[in-house]
């Protein structure tokens, strides 16, 4: 029988599951519900000291669909952090806590830039018993104007400086949260590192507009006629996740990596562990398919250990980072192995495309 638990900067996890920040985290009762159910760890939505500054509106989500069947493919929101009360959040964040000691509870924080906010808001939140703290580095839209989420992420410098700030009064471990509208995701993880950051979590959701509707000619969500660019979520976005979090792992050694975008089954969420992430993150895909989706995450991930002979998650993250490399490796690497079958020629050259290009195309993808 596969183990699922994990220790990650000494935190046990008793599966590398964790809701990841956002609606599924929005306060103490689907915290506990969410746990009671068997998540590996929860971190909560994003909290500020003043909520009165985070004014939602609605609709906010919109929905990119496939066009043969309808589903769901990619999901949008213009959602801004939690509206709660600081000092409810401090309550339920203590009870939360206290009913679920053993299970790891993250606090997801997000300041402007001021070294005071960033610290009073860390010594009061660790207060509670919480194990950890994500620093939100990374939310794409609704509060750039003032200096907060990806703004802040997007300046390598800043997240260096505001990562020191935390960790000079957290006494739990601080992971920071990356953005992925970046051209290098390298560098701010790098930044973040320098800073004292004990893990970093990849990917938050990409700019984006979902559609535009024909009839009205107005972009969605709309609101009152009127729409913003939002975060785009869900399973198309899980190949670009795939890539930062292989980057931040091959540039990052040793630092603990948390993984997330586009996970809606276990199968997903392995190729993250392959490419370093310790812990998968899952938001939109308990949105769309409820909390009780964790079970089915935790089925087919003891299936897929106990089918490659796998005890433990750590004896597989990481995996597959070797497998990676530069073009110029790719060109030897084919040639060395054409010589040895003693073929000729290149695998493909332009003058290979005749006119049938959906074909021609088919011959040059990966099985």
């Amino acid at each position: 029988m596969a183990d699922l638990s994990i220790d990650v900067n000494g935190i046990r996890f008793p599966n590398p599951f964790v809701l990841a920040s956002g609606p599924p985290g929005t306060n103490g009762t689907v915290i506990k519900r969410s746990f009671g159910l068997g998540w590996g760890g929860i971190i909560c939505k994003t909290m500020s000291l003043d909520s009165s500054k985070v004014i939602n509106v609605v609709p906010r989500y919109g929905r990119v669909k496939s066009r043969e069947h309808g589903e769901v493919i990619g999901f949008q929101n213009i959602e801004l952090i939690s509206d709660m009360d600081f000092d409810t959040w401090l309550v339920e964040l203590a009870d939360c806590k206290a009913a679920y000691p053993d299970r790891p509870l993250f606090a997801s924080i997000m300041e402007e830039y001021r070294k005071e906010a960033w610290q009073e808001i860390t010594e009061r939140c660790q207060a509670t018993g919480i194990d950890g703290f994500e620093l939100n580095f990374s939310c794409p839209h609704g509060l750039p104007e003032r200096k907060m989420g990806a703004a802040m992420g997007q300046a390598p410098e800043i997240v260096e400086e505001v990562t020191g700030w935390v960790k000079e009064v957290s006494k739990v471990p601080v992971w920071a949260k990356m953005t992925p509208n970046i051209t290098d995701p390298a560098i701010p993880a790098a930044a973040a590192v320098r800073g004292g950051a004990d893990g970093i979590s990849a990917i938050n959701t990409i700019l984006s507009i979902s559609g535009i509707n024909l009839d009205t000619l107005r972009p969605m969500p709309t609101v009152e006629g009127y729409s913003e660019p939002g975060g785009y979520s869900c399973q198309a976005v899980r190949p670009i996740a795939l890539r930062h979090v292989m980057h931040i792992g091959r540039s990052c050694p040793g630092v603990a990596v948390s993984g997330m975008g586009g996970v809606e089954c276990a199968e997903d969420a392995v190729q993250f562990i392959l490419l370093g992430a310790r812990t998968v993150q899952v938001c939109t895909g308990a949105m769309l398919h409820g909390y009780e989706i964790i079970e089915q995450l935790c089925e087919g991930l003891s299936a897929f250990m106990d089918d490659k002979g796998f005890k433990t998650v750590d004896e597989f993250c990481g995996k597959s980072l070797q497998y990676f490399t530069t073009h110029a490796d790719l060109v030897a690497r084919q040639a060395a192995a054409r010589t040895a079958k003693k073929e000729a020629g290149r695998a493909s050259h332009d003058t290979m495309w005749k006119g049938d290009i959906a074909k021609e195309t088919e011959e040059l993808t990966g099985k």
